[in-house]
């Protein structure tokens, strides 16, 4: 029988982007901006995905290494308010095993020319599958592929 626990964890992530709290807030809004930093490393294949950003709307996105479980972050956006903010709640899937469920704010501030963008990740960590250190490590990754993407010309 498997053993049941849960965790509870919270971690805050602040990153300065050199670019308009619109310009990042796009970043996250449009399916085509989006696909160019959110997602496993370059080697993990690709397997289904969903973008449906509005209140209520759903976003699947899911991976993994080759002959390995899938990873699927299945979102439910509960928030937006344009260039400002973003909340949505989540589970984790590992394979057939829910692994975690968290409440994520992201907030756009202008900072200069550029934008303070603070993450705030809550979560449950379900029977020792996910811990908030991994998924916060996971996080700071995905706000440097994103960084990367708003680097490029014409992103």
């Amino acid at each position: 029988m498997t053993q049941r626990s849960v965790t509870h964890a919270m971690f805050t992530i602040e990153r300065t982007y050199a670019a308009s709290p619109a310009r990042v807030f796009k970043a996250f809004a449009d399916p085509v901006a989006k696909a160019k930093w959110f997602g496993g490393p370059d080697e993990w294949e690709k397997g289904p995905a969903e973008f449906d950003f509005r209140v209520g709307g759903r976003e699947i996105s899911s991976g993994g290494p080759a002959g390995a479980p899938i990873h699927i972050f299945n979102c439910v956006y509960q928030d937006i308010v344009p260039d400002e903010r973003i909340i949505y709640t989540y589970d984790m899937v590992l394979g057939e095993t829910r692994i975690s469920v968290s409440l994520a704010t992201i907030e756009f501030k202008a900072q200069g020319a550029g934008t303070r963008l603070i993450f705030t990740e809550q979560g449950a960590f379900l029977d020792g599958y996910d811990d908030a250190g991994s998924r916060q490590e996971g996080t700071e990754w995905l706000l440097g592929k994103l960084a990367e993407s708003l680097a490029l010309k014409g992103a």
